[in-house]
């Protein structure tokens, strides 16, 4: 069973409208509600690739009820959120149909109490028992300490947990710290970390500063990993045209469900790579286009090289 963490759940609403104008009314020609947050979106592909998945993290009033609900509905995904008192966020995607470009909007989330926090720990360490992975992914609510994830990524550490870690800012730098198994940043937040932007040696870098692998998402390029094993780029036979939103999620849902397969790491990057890219064209977050995956599965294109024993 693999573990997803997401501090900061949320309901995501999507809205598509024709034209997006600056002081402009617009008619929505479509609206989607689904659970959402960075991990609950990989355990949303996850468990569509046929992994058991668990997903924690807070909720809480009415927007949490709808979120645990949709994810009841959900085969293979089992709900292991705590309870808080404030109110579990919302995100707002408007899709520009003329030009496919996304505005998001995001909620800052709950602010969550010591006692809350402590809750969580507590919870969180019980659920490791009998977990492949762990995920731990996006944001922090508000209350939480920008150290979290590091206290996190030492607990799963410590059980003999592999874990991989994809925040961003200063609770990504003090995560890298504690040694996760895997980090995957996207360009920008992987320049952020290490202070190059040219993503090779980026990548070196976040691996001497803790990071057992490093794979970072390059938007329509692909993937790029350094690991233990050795270095690889993965790239989609073509760009495709869509909504990137949770192309990301995807990945680090490719790179656990590889993982759990005991994949080589090629194969684990042309799977995440793969799913990314399906991502772009689905309606949604936590959703792909399985057609499309299972022909990209076999086009993705990996190069690279192990390293020496």
């Amino acid at each position: 069973m693999i573990l997803t963490v997401t501090l900061n759940t949320a309901l995501d609403i999507t809205y598509r409208v024709r034209s997006l104008r600056p002081h402009a009314s617009h008619r929505v020609s479509e609206v989607t509600e689904r659970p959402g947050g960075k991990g609950v979106n990989v355990a949303r592909v996850l468990a569509a690739l046929g992994h058991e998945v668990t997903v924690t993290g807070f909720t809480g009033g009415a927007t949490g009820r709808i979120v645990q609900e949709r994810l009841a509905a959900v085969p293979g995904l089992a709900d292991a959120l705590v309870p808080v008192s404030g109110a579990t966020r919302r995100t707002i995607a408007v899709v520009d149909e003329r030009t496919g470009d996304t505005t998001q909007l995001n909620e800052p989330g709950p602010t969550i109490t010591p006692a809350e926090w402590s809750a969580f720990q507590e919870a969180y360490a019980d659920l490791l028992h009998g977990v492949s992975a762990v995920a731990l992914c996006g944001s922090l609510p508000p209350g939480v300490p920008v150290g979290a994830y590091a206290g996190l990524v030492r607990t799963a550490r410590a059980a003999g947990i592999p874990v991989l870690l994809d925040t961003s800012g200063e609770p990504l730098r003090r995560g890298v710290a504690a040694r996760p198994d895997i980090i995957k940043p996207n360009a920008n937040e992987l320049a952020e970390l290490t202070g190059s932007h040219e993503p090779l040696r980026a990548t070196q870098d976040a691996r001497r500063r803790g990071a057992g692998a490093v794979v970072a998402s390059l938007g329509p390029d692909g993937l790029l990993a350094a690991t233990r094993e050795g270095r690889w780029r993965a790239t989609p036979p073509a760009p495709v045209r869509g909504n990137p939103t949770g192309a990301g999620d995807s990945a680090v849902a490719g790179l656990l469900s590889g993982l759990a397969d005991h994949l080589p790491w090629p194969d684990r990057l042309a799977r995440a790579t793969a799913l990314a890219t399906a991502t772009v064209t689905a309606p949604a977050a936590g959703e792909f286009d399985r057609e499309m995956y299972e022909e990209l599965l076999t086009g993705v294109a990996v190069s690279g090289e192990a390293s020496a024993a």
